[in-house]
């Protein structure tokens, strides 16, 4: 007697397995009313369970494949896969081979998948990148690329299909995070190729489909007349003892902020007259000294009874364990009256830059000076970052007496 969907769902389990027949090989198998361990999948069985199942001969051997679960898998739906199994015996194929195939594909579709690929690649990265570089970029990707293409093969993915991903971030607005993702996408593209899951970087394929960026320009100071004023200024800021050292400290080091602002006592040597800023505190990840000319040194011994016994040179307000936070230094020039529009945080950098390059200095003692590293080049970061030191000692020195005369003469 066939199966009924009534008699498959009344169907009562007993103390031992019960099999109903539905014919062609095709069985309702009933497990016993009971909990205990199946040799065969190694898992416990709850009591009652069904599960579909076919016998069927092969190659002279009799064999079962598992068809699934009822109610999950319907009656009709587990005579439409016997069916199938049927065409493939008919054909000469083994039907569990089919199946093992199938899973075994699936699971290598998955391993193969963009994201994984993305998450392995940025894993390999991340101990070069700082924390929150790192969490901008998977941010991006678990936003912006994830969602369409994250579950694809890295190897399927087709040019066309990035581009509308890549189109949808442009059309937010946000085309510098666009260029910036599509560049990633072709770091992932690459790396895919390096560990054998693809064959090509289509990112690369797609290099100026997208409109470029508007060169940003950062808001400074280079008039020597305004340069003078500025120091003057600072020099005369009422505001916290701390900030005033770190404005003061600034124009005469050529950092970045975010560098300056967690300078630790131990990187300082006076004797040297030099400050040594690890490859981790610099923002392109290479070890940079910054020669201290008297006037810095001056100003480091004047905050040192202050902050000396703590780590950091700025300490933040609220707590001397954490460095003096990101905006701290653009705040004092916001309240001395400076906009954005007139001095930008990157300001310095390039008020230094460009008045000692009129000044005729040495180019590459300048750009060595500012980190400007060759991110193309193979010559070594332990090469780079001594490189022109006495030049970019004197430089320095020149430098901060220059500004000296600048700040006195009004």
């Amino acid at each position: 007697m066939r199966l009924t969907e009534l008699r498959t769902k009344y169907a009562k389990a007993t103390d031992k397995p019960l099999k109903i027949s539905d014919g062609g090989g095709l069985f309702l198998l009933v497990q016993p009313n009971s909990l205990k361990a199946d040799k065969k999948d190694k898992r416990v069985i709850k009591h009652g369970a069904k599960y579909w199942r076919l016998a069927y001969r092969f190659d002279g051997k009799q064999k079962t494949l598992a068809l699934g679960v009822y109610p999950t898998v319907s009656l009709d739906v587990a005579r439409e896969r016997r069916e199938e199994a049927r065409k493939l015996l008919a054909d000469g194929i083994d039907p569990s081979d089919t199946k093992k195939a199938q899973k075994t594909a699936i699971q290598t579709k998955e391993v193969n998948s963009f994201e994984i690929v993305a998450r392995e690649w940025l894993k390999r990265k991340e101990p070069k990148w700082k924390t929150n570089h790192s969490n901008k970029i998977i941010s991006w990707l678990e936003k912006d690329i994830f969602p369409w293409l994250g579950e694809y093969p890295v190897n399927e993915i087709t040019e066309l299909e990035l581009l509308k991903t890549i189109r949808r971030i442009e059309s937010r607005g946000a085309l510098q995070t666009a260029h910036r993702v599509l560049a990633y996408c072709g770091q992932i593209f690459r790396y895919a190729i390096t560990t054998g899951r693809a064959q090509h970087n289509i990112a690369a394929d797609l290099r100026g489909v997208l409109p470029p960026v508007k060169e940003v320009h950062h808001a400074s100071i280079t008039d020597p007349k305004l340069v003078g004023k500025l120091l003057r200024n600072i020099d005369n800021y009422h505001g916290n003892f701390i900030t005033r050292c770190a404005l003061q400290l600034v124009p005469l080091v050529f950092v970045h902020l975010s560098e300056l602002r967690r300078a630790e006592w131990a990187e300082i040597d006076f004797d040297k007259a030099e400050w040594r800023i690890p490859a981790e505190h610099m923002k392109m990840k290479v070890a940079h000294i910054v020669p201290l000319s008297t006037q810095a040194i001056e100003i480091l011994r004047e905050i040192y009874p202050l902050t000396g016994t703590g780590k950091y040179v700025f300490p933040g307000a609220r707590s001397t364990t954490r460095p003096m936070s990101d905006n701290t230094v653009l705040g004092a020039l916001r309240r001395m009256g400076y906009t954005n529009e007139v001095m930008a945080g990157h300001g310095f950098r390039i008020m230094a830059s460009t008045l000692l390059k009129e000044q005729s200095w040495n180019r590459g003692v300048i750009e060595r000076q500012l980190a400007h590293g060759e991110h193309n080049s193979v010559r070594t970061t332990a090469y780079n970052y001594t490189e022109y030191l006495p030049e970019r000692g004197k430089m320095m020195q020149g430098w901060a007496d220059y500004l000296d005369k600048l700040k006195s003469s009004k």
